[in-house]
């Protein structure tokens, strides 16, 4: 089973940018694809980007597509959320979470308490 504890968060006006960091226990890190997920208030959690264990495969929501770029270290048991041109409908709780299933997409362990990432001018 895998902790997480994201970071990176901020209050970040309309076109700037952020770059999350999510930080993995344990070493099965490698061995599964991640997904960074988000819930804006009143909403249900989301998937925005998935990346597979070896990062030959990432997706994106159309939401986020062209805008954000997901990538991970497996050496540092870390995956990263770039995002560039941010909307205020980027405001949210940003998660990450291991995923069982690439194409499914469905978050697989526990949440961690995740980044608030808050868009405004």
């Amino acid at each position: 089973q895998m902790t997480f504890v994201e970071s990176g968060g901020g209050l970040v006006q309309p076109g700037g940018s952020l770059r999350l960091s999510c930080a993995a226990s344990g070493s099965i890190f490698s061995s599964y694809a991640m997904g960074w997920y988000r819930q804006a208030p009143g909403k249900q959690r989301e998937l925005v980007a998935r990346i597979s264990n070896r990062s030959f495969r990432r997706n994106y929501s159309d939401s986020v597509k062209g805008r954000f770029t997901i990538a991970r270290d497996n050496a540092m048991y870390t995956v990263y959320l770039q995002m560039n041109s941010l909307k205020p409908e980027d405001t949210a709780v940003y998660y990450c979470n291991w995923i069982r299933d690439y194409d499914l997409g469905s978050a697989a362990g526990s949440w961690g308490q995740g980044t608030q990432v808050t868009v405004s001018s």
